[in-house]
């Protein structure tokens, strides 16, 4: 696996050197000539979490103990061991991800991926497969792709880790935005599923946003039913409010 990993990621930096030099990048917020899809001002302009507890993201308004997490984690931990949302899900991200998730602008990916990219350092090491959050097939027929698909191609052409393909949204569901924690976990209730098992010992869901962390929790639960030893989660943003 680990050769694996290394190849993958020694072809992923050829081809970003490659486009490099026969597309020029600009920078996908204020659009001048940048080395990265977004150029370090925007980077810095762009709403970061100062503190987030460890197991579910949600921004802190101070900073706990090591090993610790918040009290709504303590109360209710959830099936996931880890996550990581770096960014606010408020302008110019929240523009940005409407711009991926409903117009169809892709060139948002790789700059959005590699916010996750970096993120990557704060996830536990051992993780060794991703797993994009499906959509059910009518909504992605409607929209074309999945974002977190999107997002996942991006991050193994980065890190070499493989993407799960055997993850399925058996259920088509109302959206999520809008709805109550409740009335979200009724949404989600036998929402997805997994054809076979998981042969990975620790998944990575991937996702655009967490809000209540409802639709990872369930995630979660199914791949750990169906053989992972542990679960973490990704995302681009949290729209959680500060405990």
């Amino acid at each position: 696996m680990m050769w694996w990993r290394t190849f993958m990621a020694g072809v992923g930096a050829a081809v970003r050197r490659f486009d490099e030099v026969v597309m020029p990048t600009s920078c996908v917020f204020c659009g001048i000539d940048s080395a990265t899809s977004i150029c370090p001002p925007c980077r810095a302009d762009l709403p970061w979490v100062g503190r987030s507890c460890g197991r579910c993201a949600r921004p802190l308004a101070a900073a706990l103990p090591v090993g610790v997490h918040c009290g709504e984690c303590q109360q209710r931990p959830p099936p996931y061991s880890a996550a990581r949302a770096p960014l606010h899900y408020a302008f110019p991200a929240d523009a940005a991800i409407k711009q991926l998730k409903f117009r169809r602008r892709l060139e948002y990916g790789p700059a959005l991926a590699s916010i996750l990219v970096g993120a990557m350092g704060d996830l536990p090491a051992d993780i060794d497969a991703l797993a994009p959050v499906p959509l059910h097939w009518r909504r992605q027929a409607l929209r074309g792709f999945n974002q977190a698909e999107e997002l996942c191609k991006a991050l193994c052409r980065s890190n070499g880790l493989p993407i799960l393909s055997n993850l399925s949204r058996v259920r088509s569901t109302p959206y999520q935005s809008g709805l109550h924690a409740l009335e979200r976990r009724r949404n989600l209730h036998g929402a997805f599923a997994v054809r076979g098992s998981i042969d990975c010992r620790h998944v990575l869901i991937v996702d655009d946003v967490i809000t209540t962390g409802e639709t990872c929790a369930r995630l979660a639960r199914v791949l750990l039913d169906a053989g992972a030893a542990r679960v973490s989660v990704l995302a681009i943003a949290t729209a959680s409010r500060t405990l």
